[in-house]
């Protein structure tokens, strides 16, 4: 984390404050960012699943707040591509939603040239369906535009998984301006926030929502008066008991402390450019010159970090690259890389935790690593 975000979670620390009333001031810093109506800070993207999920179905019905995650004769399900499904849509459905999946990924099984198209998903609506789940990632399919055009012409919702999706800053404000109603983003990686926070961001009714069922609800309705342009009191026959997200609690640190990060990474602000960044890869593949290695730094279009691929030449080495992984974990200082390409004997560098001295201990553990026949 940015200096600036570790000293205001340390004065943060040092005061109390109303929860509502901080979450309603993150409400507006993160609407000016997002350009969304509304925002929320929650206990990482893949709780803002969770509770965005249990908003859409909820709506500001407390008696159906309180009934999560049984939602027995409620609209329930959430129609998906199977292509995007993966292991953190459990977080939608923790809330009680039933996933609705559409597509074959022919692609991904070897099978066919056609992703999931949009009226795979206007074909799977039915009096059942509460919204539509979205993975974004720069592949995604079909275009996100056209998923909203076909939810929103029947009053669909659209919660998108944007949690990886950032940079490019621009991105802060993509997706709500493609209509989405509900994006989380996480508020670690790279917006360099603390690691167990993300950003809901989205409909103003629907952050209402995801406020009920997520703060401290131990409160008299006749004399509670949360911000009005966070939580619209005169819309509610009541408040909710603690809601399924209270478990999800974000402390007033966190708060304080993403918010302080989101400011600087729209500002660019928030860590190395992405010239330090490629400058640290290429400062590793100098550094492994004459081993049994084929290094190569990939510059994405856009703002997307750099990484660097090492294929390894397993037969000089000895070893698969599974084997390289494993001793690099367990060394000191453990090296953890990307291990999606290790089937094709590559090790895949993230630079985005890396200064100079750290690019140098790690330049050191890959050369005794690479070195040793051991």
């Amino acid at each position: 984390m940015p200096p600036e975000v570790v000293e205001a979670m340390s004065k943060a620390a040092l005061s109390s404050v109303n929860m509502v009333e901080l979450q309603a001031a993150a409400s507006r810093i993160i609407a000016d960012n997002t350009g969304a109506e509304a925002g929320y800070v929650t206990a990482g993207a893949a709780s803002g699943l969770t509770l965005g999920a249990a908003a859409i179905m909820a709506g500001l019905d407390p008696g159906n707040m309180d009934r999560l995650p049984d939602t027995t004769g409620m609209k329930n399900g959430f129609i998906i591509a199977r292509e995007h499904r993966n292991g953190y849509d459990h977080s939608i459905r923790l809330s009680g939603a039933k996933l609705v999946e559409v597509g074959m990924d022919e692609v991904g099984a070897g099978a066919g040239a056609r992703q999931v198209e949009a009226w795979e998903y206007e074909a799977a609506i039915t009096d059942d369906t509460a919204g539509i789940a979205y993975v974004a990632t720069p592949t995604s399919q079909p275009p996100l535009p056209r998923v909203v055009e076909i939810a929103h012409a029947h009053g669909l919702p659209v919660l998108v998984d944007a949690a990886a999706e950032l940079p490019p800053i621009s991105n802060l404000k993509h997706f709500i301006d493609q209509g989405a109603d509900l994006v989380a983003f996480s508020g670690g990686k790279a917006i360099r926030g603390p690691q167990s926070t993300g950003i809901l961001c989205g409909r103003r009714d629907l952050i209402a929502s995801v406020a009920l069922q997520h703060l401290d609800m131990d409160e008299h309705f006749d004399i509670w008066e949360p911000p009005a342009d966070f939580i619209p009191k005169d819309k509610l026959v009541g408040i909710p008991r603690h809601g399924i997200g209270r478990g999800f609690k974000v402390s007033r640190e966190e708060i304080v402390g993403l918010l302080t990060a989101l400011k600087l990474f729209a500002n660019s602000r928030s860590g190395p450019s992405m010239e330090e960044l490629r400058g640290y890869l290429e400062y590793v593949v100098d550094g492994l010159s004459g081993l049994a290695v084929e290094p190569t730094v990939k510059v994405p279009d856009g703002e997307g970090f750099p990484t660097l691929h090492l294929r390894l030449d397993t037969d000089t080495l000895g070893r698969s690259a599974f084997e390289i992984s494993g001793v690099l974990k367990q060394g000191s200082p453990g090296i953890f890389v990307n291990e999606g390409s290790l089937r094709n004997d590559t090790l895949v560098i993230n630079p985005m935790n890396l200064d100079q001295a750290r690019t140098e201990a790690l330049t050191e553990r890959f050369r005794a690593a690479l070195s040793s026949s051991d």
